[in-house]
């Protein structure tokens, strides 16, 4: 039940964001046991201007290919697996030549009736 934004600065192509989300979707289905078909993403582009960061942030260097991914997903994981998560989605985006410096994730954690997937229904909360 993951909803995962990325933002990257405009340029790339759209398979290579694809790729990316795809690449993210594998991590999260590898090690957090979200099911293939639970896969919810906004990919979106902005200008320079629009995407601000720091450049050395904690002494890490990052560059203009900067891919930012927020997930935000029911609260539960333990710390192992979310540093499981974080490598794993590193990994995959450095098969895709993007560097790990440039690989920024945040989890925000809600509780499980906090979603909604239609029908105006709380998907997960007990009636």
């Amino acid at each position: 039940m993951p909803l995962v934004r990325i933002d990257l600065l405009h340029g790339r192509t759209v398979e290579q964001r694809q790729r990316i989300g795809d690449a993210v979707h594998r991590a999260l289905v590898e090690t957090l046991g979200v099911p293939e078909r639970d896969r919810f993403q906004l990919i979106t582009e902005h200008g320079a201007s629009d995407l601000v960061y720091d450049r050395e942030y904690l002494s890490i260097r990052r560059t203009d290919d900067i891919v930012i991914i927020q997930i935000t997903l029911s609260a539960g994981r333990t710390a192992a697996q979310k540093r499981a998560l974080f490598r794993r989605i590193a990994d995959n985006l450095a098969a895709l030549d993007v560097r790990r410096e440039d690989v920024w994730i945040n989890l925000v954690e809600v509780a499980k009736e906090n979603w909604s997937f239609g029908l105006g229904l709380a998907s997960y909360a007990p009636e």
